[in-house]
């Protein structure tokens, strides 16, 4: 019985790829991530809040009519 190395292979560069691939790509979403956080996460949640509000005060204007009406 005759074991292959992996070095032996045809898939060995391959196989060194992904093992390359994989975590840099891991750390540049981390990093991109990161950025977003620092920078772009408080004007996000900023308009989100904002339409939230607007949504919630279009509900209560519903409920005060609704009242109204009985």
């Amino acid at each position: 019985m005759a074991m292959k190395l992996a070095a032996e292979s045809a898939s060995a560069p391959l196989s060194a790829f992904i093992w390359w691939f994989i975590p840099l790509t891991a750390a540049i979403g981390a990093a991109g991530y990161v950025i977003w956080v620092t920078k772009f996460q408080k004007r996000y949640e900023n308009k989100t809040e904002r339409s939230v509000g607007r949504f919630q005060s279009f509900q209560k204007s519903f409920k005060s009519s609704e009242s109204d009406k009985e």
